[in-house]
């Protein structure tokens, strides 16, 4: 059975970049045809392993990225103002957004809103504690502190 290197994910036989034995039939008439796959020479096997290990070292280089801005964003403390009412309800609310515009703003790192885990938007003046996403299951817990404007 000849081996091939997957151009993309194909179900059922691997993912991209990949080497897998396929027999000669399914990688002529099939794999080949819709560019799923490559026969396996030993240049685009020099070419998948440099990639894959250019992938491996640049997932590293993000999590440990992660890993500092998680230290960074333990340390922070966010201070949001927003118009009160006399009871501490906020006239708007503080959201996602807010919060990630507040890290931009504070430390530089960029965050997705969509990675700043609010169950829903503050409402009331005090303080919070944020879960924010890095990236490779890092989290880091951002102090907020709402006060009224």
């Amino acid at each position: 059975m000849p081996e091939a290197i997957l151009l993309k994910d194909v179900d059922g036989v691997g993912t991209k970049g990949t080497v897998v034995d396929v027999s000669k039939g399914y990688l002529r008439n099939f794999l080949i045809p819709r560019s799923l796959a490559a026969p396996a020479t030993k240049g685009l096997l020099a070419q998948a392993q440099a990639r894959t290990e250019t992938e491996d070292r640049a997932k590293r280089e993000a999590f440990q990225r992660a890993g500092e801005f998680a230290e960074q964003l333990n340390k922070t403390v966010l201070t949001l103002s927003e118009k009160a009412g006399a009871d501490g309800r906020l006239f708007g609310s503080i959201t996602n957004q807010d919060i990630a515009d507040a890290i931009k703003e504070a430390r530089g790192i960029e965050v997705d809103k969509r990675k700043v885990h609010l169950e829903e938007p503050i409402k009331n003046v005090g303080t919070y504690a944020v879960i924010v996403e890095l990236g490779d299951g890092v989290t880091a817990s951002v102090k907020t502190m709402v006060t009224e404007a």
